[in-house]
């Protein structure tokens, strides 16, 4: 049969008959320990249906250890399985929350968890009661037990990746533990640590497993507390639930049970309370299936669960080994590696040793070179060195000698200085004595002077008016009346006169001589001051010409105006004879003819003949001595 007809038809009646079709449904949220799942369930569905979609969802075939949980005023109540989900009390949501949670708990967990999803779920719902103090563990206990936690999640323990600070945000002792004792997070994580350190090599579900282990031998581990009510002493009580039998405890110990009845001699119960009768019913269930022979299935589980766990074994020894080869090609390549580094940095090390040692050599040649060639200029030097020492020599011992010589010359120098210093005193005192005796001349002339005219005006009062005409008058200086003969002609004047132009002159000609012994000593002195500045003789030929010019700057000042070549005149004032003075001879000079100068001649020609008597060496210095106007004599 073809039906036939439109599109639009064939669709609409498509999607009526789906929904006709499709159940009605309701939301629910399946919480584990560590995971949430939402489903999508049948309104007819009961307690089982629902739990065995949750089973098939994680993989769990151990379902008798599992239920479901919901809370409803206040209390945990589990889902039963064979009543529809919807007529039990559950909470009015949307969705419906349900706690997957173990119902029950293994004995032995070591031989009744079989499968490895069973196991953790284990684990993860007793670590978290341990944590949130439903079963008490001691301080030391729960270290251990944390360190198997952290073996589970971080594997082994490599101090390179796992550093301080990185169980910061792990949750793994109770708060109870640490308000105990107060220790810091720091020095919690270093216990755990050294713990953990301890447990290299183990896999998950062997950390896992371990931890189960030492938390099954708790006091309150599996057990379910309900309060119960004792009518005779009206005491409150605790009735403790678990897989080995009920227990009585005081409402402040939950440790040690007052009574216990285990499984095995109990026969029949008898309670109000259906939560607690379920709860019994299903421990004692699984108390006595442990006790009987396993089923098919059960066996089958085993098989599995020992060839898996032999699996996992071999896997994990396998696994170790290669994870010990590995390590140990690790250390051998980190080996090769600081190996290869270390050759490296050698190689590296003797590549610049090389070119250390090349440029080395390089700068060596250089200096090699450079060295020659100092020596060759070294020795240049020193042929020159021993040239200019042999030259030295020669130049000390001249030098030694000039210096000898002119050490004595100036020794003489400063003999002469001294003599002439001496001599000039002596000088001066015999000019002062000769002053002396000029004055006294002079006062005697002046008396003479007055004694002549007043005899001239006793014998000739009528020539007192006319001078001029006075008998006796004589160039020669004599007056003549009679008998009476006045000789003018002072003998003492003539020599102090004399003797003052003897002095004179001979002290000019000693200056003389001595300016010009002088001036040799300069001119030797700066010949040698330019030949001995390296010898350091200059400061000392200095000091000998400042001592030689202080010498000569200490004469007599009436000696240095004879050297100055002014002439020398003095007006006697007085009748003087005109005898030319002779420095050559005696006082007085008695050849006149010879030595007379005529008082016409003019001063040129008296120079001249003053030079002529002194000579041609010594210095023309001209003495004027007068008398009258017309009487000049020149010396």
């Amino acid at each position: 049969m073809i039906w036939c007809g439109c599109p639009h038809q064939l669709k609409n009646m498509s999607i009526r008959g789906l929904k006709k079709k499709q159940p009605k449904t309701f939301k629910v949220r399946i919480i584990t320990v560590d995971a949430e799942m939402e489903f999508s369930c049948e309104m007819k569905w009961k307690g089982k249906d629902l739990f065995d979609l949750v089973c098939r969802a994680l993989g769990l075939r151990e379902t008798w250890f599992f239920g479901l949980q919901y809370t409803i005023k206040g209390m945990c109540t589990w889902l039963k399985m064979d009543k529809k989900v919807l007529d039990q009390e559950i909470p009015k949501e949307d969705p419906i929350s349900f706690h997957f949670l173990a119902k029950f708990y293994p004995e032995k967990v070591e031989e009744e968890l079989l499968q490895e999803i069973t196991q953790h779920l284990f684990f993860l719902q007793v670590k978290k009661q341990i944590l949130d103090e439903e079963i008490y563990c001691s301080p030391e206990a729960t270290v251990l037990l944390a360190s198997y936690a952290v073996q589970a999640k971080y594997g082994d323990y490599d101090p390179n990746f796992h550093e301080p600070g990185f169980l910061a945000h792990d949750e793994l002792l109770p708060k109870r533990v640490l308000r105990q004792y107060q220790l810091t997070a720091e020095m919690w994580e270093e216990k755990i640590t050294a713990w953990y350190a301890e447990h290299r090599g183990i896999a998950r579900d062997e950390a896992e497993m371990n931890y189960l282990k030492i938390a099954q031998d708790l006091e309150m581990y599996g057990v379910n507390y309900f309060p119960i009510a004792q009518n005779k002493n009206h005491t409150d009580l605790l009735l403790g639930v678990d897989a080995k039998g009920i227990h009585i405890y005081s409402i402040n110990n939950r440790f040690s049970p007052n009574k216990s009845f285990e499984w095995s001699s109990i026969r029949n119960i008898s309670c109000s309370e259906k939560e607690i009768f379920q709860l019994c019913i299903g421990n004692h269930d699984l108390f006595m299936r442990r006790r009987k022979v396993d089923s098919i299935e059960i066996q089958q589980m085993k098989a599995q669960a020992r060839e898996e766990k032999a699996r996992k074994k071999m896997e994990n020894q396998r696994l170790a080994r290669e994870k010990q080869l590995r390590e140990e090609a690790e250390r051998a390549k980190e080996e090769l590696e600081r190996r290869l580094f270390q050759l490296e940095d050698e190689a590296r090390q003797a590549n610049e040793a090389l070119l250390r040692s090349q440029e080395a050599a390089e700068l060596l040649a250089e200096k090699a070179q450079i060295a020659e060639e100092e020596a060759k200029l070294l020795a240049q030097n020193a042929a020159e060195a021993e040239q200019e020492r042999q030259r030295l020599e020669l130049t000390a011992l001249k030098s030694k000698e000039e210096k000898r010589l002119m050490e004595q010359k100036m020794r003489e120098a400063e003999l002469i200085a001294v003599k002439l210093v001496k001599e000039s005193d002596r000088r001066a005192k015999e000019a002062e004595h000769l002053k002396q005796d000029l004055h006294e001349a002079r006062e005697a002339e002046r008396k003479a002077k007055q004694k002549l005219l007043d005899i001239t005006r006793l014998n000739y009062p009528h020539m007192a008016k006319y001078p001029q005409y006075c008998p006796g008058d004589s160039r020669d200086g004599t007056f003549e009346k009679g008998s009476i003969k006045l000789d003018l002609k002072d003998i003492d004047l003539k020599r102090l006169s004399f003797e003052i132009e003897r002095e004179r002159l001979d002290y000019l000609e000693k200056s003389r001589k001595f300016e010009d012994r002088l001036k040799e000593l300069k001119s030797e002195i700066h010949a040698l001051k330019l030949e001995e500045k390296q010898a350091g003789l200059c400061s000392h030929w200095n000091e000998v010409l400042g001592s030689l010019d202080h010498s000569l700057g200490n004469a007599p000042s009436w000696m240095k105006t004879f050297e100055t070549g002014d002439s020398l005149d003095v007006n006697l004032q007085r009748p003087f004879p005109a005898y030319l003075l002779n420095t050559a001879s005696s006082w007085p000079c008695t050849n006149k003819t010879q030595h007379m100068v005529p008082v016409e001649k003019s001063s040129s020609q008296a120079n001249s003949l003053a030079a002529n008597s002194l000579g041609t060496g010594a210095r023309k210095q001209i003495i004027k001595v007068q008398q009258h106007d017309s009487d000049v004599i020149y010396i």
